[in-house]
């Protein structure tokens, strides 16, 4: 009777711990959903105030641009103001769609052969004019010749990993200096950006690089921004073999470090289009062109973008209309395809084209804004590819490379 009562005590001891520890466990996921509730509640409060501020920048100016006697310095102060606030909420845009992609496993690695040391050289003078309008001065430090900086890996990537952290750097700094570039160390390169700015507090040093977690930190900062960039950072980076961590202290600048793997023999074929680019030559700079475009406002501003370098310009608004324009005027010399139509997109219309002409250039134009939507248009037989919103002097530059005036 004795030893049944003591299997029973012992029985009931084991049940109350585990309830205990079950207790435990449901009240540590209550919490960590109660702050992961808190945390994006605050990244949708951050979103709404950093998508309507540009916006109200966008539609306030846009209004007083229309008051009549307005002076031309006016005029091009609201201009610079309106364009100020585009580039902000764009920015914000593809930063959403980065994290979108990434949440849900769909962002890929489009891998190639990348000249670091060019790249490092192009973002430098990208930036050079900006920091150096704010008084400050920016350095960079390649540390291999050129015939040993050829690399495997998604040179969009590096591109947008380096210049997110050079933005940051621009942003929290109003003197000094800004450094980048990288060394090799081993089998790796060690990526470096190092500003004087305002630092970072040793207390959220750790967590700057969590996604919602920054959110809720700049609900509170002076300084605009939708808190995503350093997340995807971070999971760029990894996502490329590497490593990111950050070394600072509060009003004493930071430096920025990551690391990439040091893939210099080619190891992996990357598919090119099939499709030659051919450059054609006319002497009155003057060409016939094909708009596809469905959305109104953005055929009109193209046909202004290229009206100086146009003979005549052609409209299509659908792929199946845009085929038989091209047939029946098949001595255009450019064509710009939106990829997005109502009943075939741009990719399968450039592949019907090339049927019948390979010589014709051929830009895509797409507003997805995604990893891979390069790749894809020149396979489908494009020559290029350009992203909206499109800029004039960006549009100017791509045809320029393919057709010479």
């Amino acid at each position: 009777q004795f030893e049944k009562s003591e299997k029973q005590r012992i029985s009931t001891l084991v049940i109350l711990n585990d309830l205990n520890k079950t207790t435990k466990d449901l009240k540590a996921a209550l919490e960590k959903a109660k702050e992961s509730d808190r945390l994006k509640s605050a990244f949708l409060a951050n979103m709404s105030h950093e998508i309507r501020t540009p916006m109200n920048g966008i539609l306030g100016f846009v209004q007083l641009l229309k008051t009549r006697k307005l002076s031309g310095e006016d005029q091009n102060k609201y201009i610079g103001i309106i364009e100020k606030s585009g580039d902000r909420l764009l920015n914000i845009i593809n930063d959403l769609i980065s994290i979108s992609k990434l949440e849900s496993g769909q962002m890929d690695i489009s891998i190639s052969e990348t000249n670091i040391n060019k790249q490092i050289e192009y973002i430098y003078t990208f930036f050079k004019p900006e920091v150096e309008k704010k008084g400050m001065q920016i350095s960079f430090k390649n540390s291999l010749p050129d015939n040993k900086a050829f690399i495997n890996t998604d040179s969009e990537k590096i591109y947008a990993v380096l210049t997110n952290l050079i933005k940051n750097a621009i942003k929290y700094s109003n003197k000094g200096f800004i450094k980048f570039g990288y060394v090799k160390e081993e089998n790796n390169l060690e990526f470096f950006v190092k500003d004087t700015g305002i630092g970072i507090p040793s207390d959220i040093q750790q967590v700057i690089f969590e996604r919602f977690i920054q959110a809720d930190l700049t609900l509170s900062s002076p300084y605009q921004g939708a808190g995503l960039g350093l997340s995807i950072t971070k999971a760029y980076v990894e996502m490329l073999g590497g490593k990111i961590w950050v070394e600072s202290q509060e009003g004493g600048g930071a430096q920025f470090y990551f690391t990439i793997p040091y893939n210099h023999k080619t190891e992996i074929n990357v598919s090119k289009s099939k499709v030659p680019k051919i450059k054609q030559e006319h002497p009155y700079k003057i060409f016939k062109i094909m708009i596809v475009e469905d959305e109104k406002a953005t055929d009109v501003y193209l046909s202004i973008v290229v009206k100086d370098i146009s003979k005549d310009i052609l409209h299509a608004k659908t792929g199946a209309e845009a085929l038989e324009l091209f047939r029946d005027n098949q001595n255009i010399d450019l064509v710009l395809m939106d990829i997005k139509m109502p009943d075939m997109d741009g990719y399968e219309v450039t592949r019907k084209i090339r049927e019948f002409n390979k010589d014709v250039i051929i830009i895509a134009q797409t507003a997805y804004a995604l990893g891979g939507d390069r790749e894809k248009a020149i396979q489908s037989g494009c020559n290029d590819h350009i992203t909206k919103p499109i800029e004039k002097n960006d549009l100017m530059k791509v045809i320029k490379k393919h057709l010479k005036f």
